[in-house]
């Protein structure tokens, strides 16, 4: 485990377009975090990362949201269970050649792939945010 700690979304946005760079196809991302905490902006900066110019939303109600076939970003804070996910035919997106990002990964942990990363976001000030990564 490593730690970056930032000052702001920006520094936020600039160290997970950095991590980006470490993904490759077929990687599942758990976002950890309290409400607030900035998992939506991490996600922001994976995509320009990766080369995404479309503009990050937080899939709250969409489930997921698609961006390419490049990434996936998942919130699946509305979900009780992983037979949820697989009913909505989310977990087929985690073999699919794109990244994963999935906030709420709690919710349907008997679903997910063996392997995962994992990044959490704890938030240590009105800006400043302690991210823990692997």
């Amino acid at each position: 485990m490593a730690v970056f700690l930032s000052r702001s979304p920006e520094e936020t946005k600039k160290f997970a377009g950095e991590y980006a760079n470490t993904l490759k196809p077929d990687d599942v991302v758990l976002l950890n975090g309290d409400m607030g905490a900035g998992k939506t902006v991490f996600a922001k900066g994976v995509a320009k990362g990766l080369g995404i110019d479309d503009e990050v939303l937080s899939p709250t109600y969409a489930y997921m949201n698609d961006y390419g076939g490049k990434l996936y970003h998942f919130d699946c804070y509305r979900l009780k269970n992983g037979a949820q996910a697989e009913g909505l035919g989310l977990t087929d997106y985690f073999y699919s050649g794109g990244i994963c990002l999935i906030e709420w990964a709690c919710n349907i942990k008997e679903v997910l792939p063996e392997r995962v990363k994992s990044v959490t976001i704890e938030k240590t000030g009105e800006d400043e945010r302690k991210i823990i990564y692997e």
